[in-house]
């Protein structure tokens, strides 16, 4: 018979833990329209499986189509991508923060104001494209590594209460958003 390491039983209870959905208390109802965009109950899955299709994507884009906006007062491809990236950051911080069993809250984050603050059009496509690579590599690294107990953990950001595992479906669900826009609007 064989024997399991402690390892061994705290990963297959991690597994466990890390596969369902948030409940609505998890997240905020903003939130939803993300989460809701994942299917099925491994967030860690979802995150490991679109990067492969978002650069497929972003692959097929040119520097030039990449300065595209579908309206005058839209982000081009790569201010949409600029924010993906950096929102992505902010969430699998937010992650970090509340998995580590930090209880502080942390603030709001408008994506308008950071979106100002670069210039990303100035930026080649291709360098936002390996920029988006690295975080996502980043963020399926930090969610594959979270004890059992950190899927579970609570905090607040901003005035609400989040759990990792709501954060952990933000993150697929805001490229998920993004994605779809970008097939519907820009391509």
């Amino acid at each position: 018979m064989k024997r399991f390491r402690q390892f061994d039983v705290d990963w297959m209870v991690t597994l466990r833990i890390m596969k369902g959905r948030p409940a609505p208390e998890d997240a905020t109802p903003r939130s939803y329209n993300y989460i809701s965009l994942i299917e099925g109950d491994d967030c860690l899955a979802a995150m490991t499986a679109q990067l492969n299709q978002a650069i497929s994507l972003f692959a097929g884009i040119s520097e030039e189509k990449s300065l595209h906006r579908y309206s005058a007062e839209k982000w081009s491809i790569r201010q949409m991508l600029n924010h993906v990236a950096d929102s992505e950051r902010v969430f699998a911080f937010r992650a970090l923060w509340l998995a580590r069993g930090i209880d502080a809250s942390l603030p709001g984050f408008n994506p308008e104001i950071a979106a100002s603050a670069i210039h990303s059009d100035r930026i080649p496509w291709k360098a936002h494209v390996e920029e988006f690579r690295h975080v996502r590599q980043a963020s399926i690294d930090l969610f594959r590594n979270l004890p059992a107990d950190a899927w579970t953990r609570r905090g607040t950001i901003g005035n609400s209460s989040f759990t990792v595992l709501a954060l952990g479906f933000v993150v697929s669900g805001h490229l998920e958003h993004h994605m779809r826009i970008l097939r519907e609007r820009y391509l």
